[in-house]
């Protein structure tokens, strides 16, 4: 494996266990101050986070302006984040964070897979085959028994 794939890989998995702890925490402060506010709050400093990082990084903000010379329906992956974010910010308390994740990501998965069937917004394409298929199949029958709570 390569050092970018192993990269890849491990960062994978640190933002899939960010990603649950994210959900019981943002579902908490959801809670307490109500999901909009909770989003409008992780919104907020996640922009200031990644502000600072592109100045420390690259020294300058010449990224912002960089994005807003591209076409305005690749900036649709802010959109998908906001939703994201207030979905794992509004489901926990509600259904659980293992239901909120295996839903999150069964439909990740189908996407995902649909994606790289048709090759969409300019990336390769790759054949869904039948491990593909069932293992997106197993995942969601997995993510609709996490929603039935233990007696």
């Amino acid at each position: 494996m390569s050092g970018g794939v192993a990269l890849a890989v491990g960062l994978c998995v640190v933002a899939g266990l960010a990603g649950a702890v994210q959900a019981a925490i943002m579902g908490r402060l959801g809670d307490r101050i109500g999901s909009v506010e909770a989003l409008a709050f992780a919104t907020l400093a996640t922009a200031a986070l990644a502000a600072a990082l592109l100045l420390a990084v690259r020294r300058g903000f010449e990224g912002y302006a960089s994005a807003l010379r591209e076409p305005p329906w690749l900036w649709s992956g802010a959109v998908m984040g906001l939703l994201i974010v207030f979905t794992i910010t509004f489901a926990p308390p509600r259904i659980g964070t293992a239901a909120t994740i295996g839903i999150l990501i069964a439909g990740q998965l189908l996407m995902g897979a649909l994606i790289d069937r048709f090759g969409l917004f300019g990336l390769e394409q790759i054949p869904l085959g039948w491990p593909r298929v069932l293992g997106i199949g197993l995942l969601a029958v997995g993510a609709a028994l996490s929603l039935h709570k233990a007696a």
